[in-house]
């Protein structure tokens, strides 16, 4: 990883939809998401485009409903376990919305976002668990507190709001990977 938040091997996509953490916010958390766009549907520039503030509105239906929003991740996984990093992981990026862990607001503040290509109905790729925990290995070195116990779901943060990673991610699955490689 450099100096600067971004990890080597990963394609960046630089997203305007970020800004400065607090000066007190020790990262200490790690949030899984789910996204498609448009939903269901995998592959193509869409999350790209969301992300970038260059969504078509006119491309589908759904995006005229969300292309004004001003979302980012820290990094997405596709289906094939392609990362794309968004936002360095020392800034703040967009991701979690009205949230809280354990009594503490504003999850963006001290949380590390990272999007899976998928919806909550249907099983990931077996690649993208491979490389979510390779990521998060890799991110785990530079911030150790997030210990396994503080990677969540965005359900976990915003219960009643938000539903992802939903039933569909193998939480079991993901434990034995980040296990497997620390034994």
């Amino acid at each position: 990883m450099s100096a600067h938040g971004w990890l080597d091997g990963v394609r960046r996509c630089p997203s305007p939809n970020c800004d400065k953490r607090p000066e007190d916010a020790a990262i200490d958390l790690l949030v899984i998401h789910n996204i498609s766009l448009p939903p269901g549907e995998f592959g193509g520039g869409w999350i790209d485009d969301l992300f970038l503030n260059r969504l078509d509105p006119m491309a589908h239906p759904y995006f005229a409903e969300i292309h004004t929003h001003r979302v980012s991740a820290h990094l997405l996984i596709r289906r094939g376990g392609e990362r794309v990093q968004y936002v360095a992981l020392g800034q703040r990026a967009w991701h979690a919305g009205a949230s809280s862990y354990k009594g503490r607001e504003r999850c963006n503040d001290f949380s590390i976002g990272i999007e899976l290509e998928g919806s909550d109905d249907i099983p990931y790729a077996p690649a993208q668990y491979t490389a979510l925990a390779a990521t998060i290995r890799e991110i785990r070195r530079s911030y150790p507190a997030i210990t396994p116990e503080r990677i969540v779901g965005h359900c976990d943060i915003a219960p009643g709001r938000k539903t992802d990673p939903g039933p569909s991610f193998d939480w079991a699955r993901l434990r034995h990977l980040l296990e497997k490689e620390t034994a």
